[in-house]
């Protein structure tokens, strides 16, 4: 096993979407992959096989002056009513406490130099994974995260939230840092605070992953929450579709389900990864170590599994076209 060199496209599948190396605010956290990474890599595919839940951090917005923050604090804290905790440990309560840091922040960004006047106040992020987590040790990671990206350099507060499908924690970094420099991230800085956040739930006991959707053999992005909620109360009989659901569907009817350019650009791609997983599953099988054996008999299950690489837009194409059309439009 050890004289056989990895497809380059097992490397593929696991190598994250964007060069960690353009990251501007944070360290890279991935080794490349290779000889000396086998071990990793090889860990990180058993994490994928065995379906470990994945991390979510997400961006979701800016403030831009004090009543904005404020507004966005006061919802944060559920009005006074959670905690909002800083770098050092210590507790903003109540809707007073929530409004001093609100308009502290806001003076403090309003003195920098060249400041344009629609210059963001903070950043929010959501650091989030799926129901059944341990919200304690989830809040525990978002701690020890937060003082590993930030402290020492950006302000910042937090507060978990259980009370919903799954927990999370509200992250408000403020943009303007101790040294004068703005928070401005790439996607390869939110890509390295992913890989952070889920190695930092692994180090306290948390199953957790930070994949590639490609290796997971996923082609769409997530639902927008927004998007989401709206769809929710269409199905309920509560509201309208969401017009970027009606579009779609129109665009299906339209496109007489052929598959167009991108989409088969996905579907090669996927193809191409699919193929030299297999390949790796080959490897592993023929191996003289039990546990990689066991490995590439998994690997092997997993992709025999995996389902057709689909875009949303296919998905409803195939859908609609297997549905009779209506014969009067308005009945």
């Amino acid at each position: 096993m050890n004289d056989f060199r990895r497809p380059l496209g097992f490397e593929e599948a696991l190598r994250p979407p964007v060069d960690p190396r353009r990251a501007r605010l944070t360290p890279a956290v991935l080794a490349p992959l290779g000889r000396a990474g086998d071990a990793a890599a090889y860990a990180r595919l058993a994490r994928i096989i065995r379906r470990v839940p994945e991390v979510m951090v997400k961006v979701t917005g800016r403030t831009r002056d004090a009543g904005h923050l404020q507004r966005h604090l006061d919802y944060i804290s559920r009005n006074g009513r959670l905690n909002l905790e800083g770098p050092e440990g210590e507790r903003h309560v109540g809707r007073a406490e929530v409004r001093d840091l609100a308009a502290a922040w806001a003076s403090e960004v309003a003195l920098e130099p060249r400041r344009r006047r629609d210059s963001p106040v903070s950043l929010s992020i959501v650091l989030s994974m799926p129901a059944g987590t341990d919200p304690h040790r989830l809040q525990d990671t978002a701690r020890a995260f937060a003082r590993e990206t930030f402290s020492g350099r950006f302000a910042y507060v937090f507060a978990l939230h259980d009370e919903d499908r799954h927990p999370h924690v509200h992250l408000t970094v403020r943009m303007l840092g101790r040294g004068g420099e703005r928070l401005n991230p790439r996607k390869a800085d939110l890509e390295a605070w992913r890989q952070g956040f889920a190695r930092a739930l692994r180090e306290r006991g948390v199953e957790a992953e930070a994949s590639p959707r490609r290796a997971r053999g996923a082609t769409r992005k997530a639902e927008r929450t927004p998007v989401r909620k709206l769809r929710e109360r269409f199905l309920a009989g509560e509201g309208p579709a969401p017009q970027v659901l009606v579009s779609a569907v129109q665009g299906a009817r339209e496109s007489g389900g052929g598959e167009r350019p991108w989409e088969a650009a996905i579907a090669a791609r996927q193809n191409r990864i699919r193929r030299l997983l297999a390949i790796e599953a080959i490897v592993l099988s023929r191996s003289e170590r039990p546990e990689h054996r066991l490995l590439g008999r998994a690997l092997g299950i997993l992709l025999r599994d995996r389902p057709a690489s689909e875009t949303r837009a296919q998905e409803i194409a195939r859908r609609v076209q297997s549905r009779p059309q209506a014969k009067d439009r308005s009945r």
